[in-house]
């Protein structure tokens, strides 16, 4: 069975849908069967990955509002292991239209649910903001990812979104985890960086990720070619930390596998 993980922060530009595709294509260059979820109606990492929401036959939008079956709105990327469900911009009108829902919160555990075990991860890319939609994710997911750059107001918010998180494990999804804190946009220069770095692993400890994503033209370029960073650029600093992203998560996991194991 896959494990579902949203990533979210309703701070804007602090690299959730960077880390969204780039961390999928990096899981999947290892061998692990990834789906991604496009939540945002920005539709950027479906961009990113050189998908074409127009071409779709259905996004996001109609599996949530008009029940399409998730399978049928999967699309193959140019990465072997790694698929998508993309967004367009009508996923705006989403929010609205599931209000007057009674399962409001649970459409997307609901779409997800049949295609759950075609992956080793679901990962679901949020919007900036903590909607309906983002709610739906948090209630689909197993984990919440959170990024957060290595600038002054890097903390700013995520008091919020710890909150929303508890809401929804002590009413939705009890499951719900923190999957952990990954601090983007990175530069080992500034002392600013490294006293943020230190403030996140006082306040989290263990749950902060030990790999930081660095700043990185590389990456800031790759998504303007419809290309992961490890395919645009694999010997750049930023394809390097999302690799090693990926292989942490897979070990952190394997370690919570074995420890539930043993209770």
């Amino acid at each position: 069975m896959g494990k579902i993980i949203a990533i979210a922060n309703q701070k804007g530009g602090v690299g959730k849908t960077t880390t969204s595709f780039n961390l999928g294509a990096c899981l999947a260059t290892e061998g692990k069967r990834v789906l991604l979820v496009d939540a945002d109606p920005q539709a950027n990492a479906t961009s990113g990955l050189g998908m074409e929401p127009a071409e779709t036959d259905a996004s996001v939008y109609e599996c949530l509002i008009d029940n399409y079956p998730a399978a049928d709105a999967v699309m193959h990327t140019q990465i072997d292991g790694l698929d998508i469900i993309c967004s367009r911009i009508d996923l705006v009108g989403a929010e609205v239209e599931l209000m007057g829902r009674r399962d409001r919160e649970r459409a997307l555990a609901t779409m997800l649910a049949p295609v759950k075990d075609n992956y080793d991860y679901i990962l679901i890319d949020c919007s900036p903001s903590l909607g309906i939609i983002t709610v739906n994710a948090l209630t689909a997911a197993d984990s919440v990812l959170i990024p957060v750059q290595a600038e002054y107001f890097a903390l700013e918010g995520i008091a919020q979104l710890l909150n929303t998180v508890r809401i929804i494990k002590s009413r939705l999804r009890p499951e719900l985890e923190i999957e952990g804190f990954l601090l983007t946009m990175y530069d080992a220069r500034l002392r600013l960086a490294n006293q943020i770095f230190e403030e996140l692993k006082g306040h989290f400890g263990d749950m902060v990720f030990t790999t930081v994503i660095p700043r990185n033209i590389k990456l800031s370029e790759s998504p303007s070619h419809g290309l992961p960073v490890i395919l645009y650029d694999p010997d750049s600093r930023g394809a390097i930390a999302y690799m090693q992203l990926a292989k942490e998560l897979r070990q952190r996991n394997r370690k919570k596998k074995a420890e539930k194991q043993e209770k």
